[in-house]
């Protein structure tokens, strides 16, 4: 039975008004990296600070907060009951605390000089600001954990708007403390590392506040007598899908080490902050849409309405990152708004072409990892990002070898093709649900 023709007109699937509130909140979100290479391209030392920050210290951030970036898709899916919402918030903990201590072990010990130094072969004058931006970010981890398992929560229970109110705190924390730091008179590093740690923080005091009272009425005191067994149910679950994004963030710092390896190294990592920002700012609002898919995939005539959306908004994004590409209007985001030299645009405008696709790319992994994931079909999903890191290692490895490219081009053409290989096959498992 086609469930779409069956259904009133007042039952027909609103999947923009399901969608809005997510997909404002990582939009939002998405407007942090380009404000603060904005800012750091006006300070002193900007190409080293821009590399430092966007090269070094935000990609392995990035990677080492990946394993908790799933506890939202996981709270939603599984916060069903009291005790399912403690097991989720004890497994956070001590996921976050643990990769915190990593965080801090990288940033004071000779473990910074095996991965920054010698694995990613960052120049000389990036490595010391690069050191002191990981050490003022010790508080991502723990921040991103928590907010957002209340934050799924907060989904599950109908308070989507409270997640968009959320993300506008943050963006106003982080432009407030960058601004400040900057006004101060802070190096580059000092600004955007502060500003972004003090913008999450703010985040998670919020998701804490807006989801009391959820976690009120659906956490009684009571403790239910298989904790033990269902922990380890919830380890089965999620160990895949905390791989998912580790791998796929494994991206960023395996593309600074090929782009240090490769012609005008300083100057590719100083503009991949900036294009790195532009393009997670286009693909921001269907990374939101996956938790979409999850919450309302099983809903009589959702299916197709949510098929229909992804193509539609993804083609949208796809069209306006393909503009910025335009000589013109490059020249004015990179230039006027980002504050590179004429160089550093050149490089940026001939690069972003490369990086067209992946918004669509982006809709399309989310709405087929979102039903393999309602589905509890998560091992598809980590095969999907395994064949997206293999791809991105082989284009950068091809790029190494030729040495007839800057690094950065080559680098957003190994991602754009490896998110094309993912998206495959998740489309190819989601087919057989």
């Amino acid at each position: 039975m086609n469930h779409n023709a069956a259904m009133p007109l007042a039952q027909t699937p609103q999947v923009g008004r399901a969608w809005w509130p997510l997909g404002a909140s990582w939009l939002l979100m998405g407007l942090e990296l380009p404000l603060i290479a904005a800012v750091l391209g006006r300070l002193p030392d900007s190409e080293v600070m821009l590399a430092a920050f966007g090269g070094v210290v935000f990609p392995l951030a990035l990677l080492i907060e990946s394993p908790i970036i799933m506890m939202l898709a996981a709270s939603t899916a599984l916060a069903t009951d009291a005790p399912s919402w403690r097991r989720l918030n004890r497994w956070m903990h001590l996921l976050s605390g643990g990769l915190t201590v990593l965080s801090l072990l990288l940033a004071v010990t000779p473990l910074f000089d095996l991965v920054v130094v010698d694995l990613l072969d960052v120049p000389e004058a990036v490595q010391a600001p690069a050191r002191l931006g990981l050490l003022l970010m010790l508080p991502w981890t723990w921040a991103i954990a928590d907010r957002r398992t209340r934050q799924g929560l907060l989904i599950r229970y109908g308070r989507k708007i409270a997640v968009a109110q959320g993300t506008v705190i943050r963006l106003l924390a982080t432009a407030s403390g960058v601004i400040a730091l900057a006004m101060a008179g802070s190096t580059g590093i000092v600004v955007a590392a502060g500003g972004l740690s003090a913008g999450v923080l703010a985040e998670a005091v919020w998701a804490r506040w807006a989801a009391r009272s959820i976690v009120r009425q659906h956490v009684p005191a009571s403790t239910s007598s298989d904790e033990g067994q269902s922990l380890r149910s919830l380890c089965v679950f999620y160990l895949p899908l905390a791989m998912t994004p580790m791998l796929v963030l494994l991206a960023q710092p395996l593309g600074t080490a090929g782009m240090t390896r490769m012609p005008d190294p300083v100057a590719s990592m100083a503009v991949w902050a900036p294009l790195n920002g532009l393009v997670f700012l286009m693909r921001s609002s269907g990374m939101a849409f996956n938790e979409v898919v999850i919450a309302h995939v099983h809903e009589p005539g959702w299916s197709t309405a949510l098929n229909r959306f992804a193509h539609r908004m993804g083609l949208c994004c796809t069209a306006v990152l393909a503009c910025v590409g335009i000589p013109a209007i490059g020249w004015w985001w990179f230039s006027g708004i980002q504050g590179l030299n004429d160089d550093l645009v050149l490089l940026g405008t001939a690069s972003l072409w490369l990086a067209a696709p992946i918004p669509w790319l982006t809709f399309m992994q989310s709405l087929y990892q979102g039903r393999l994931v309602a589905a509890h079909r998560t091992g598809a999903v980590t095969v999907s990002v395994t064949l997206y890191l293999a791809t991105t290692i082989g284009i950068l490895a091809f790029g190494v070898l030729w040495g007839g490219l800057p690094g950065l081009p080559v680098a957003v053409a190994a991602l754009t093709l490896g998110n094309l290989m993912q998206a495959w096959w998740l489309w190819r498992s989601a087919r057989r649900l």
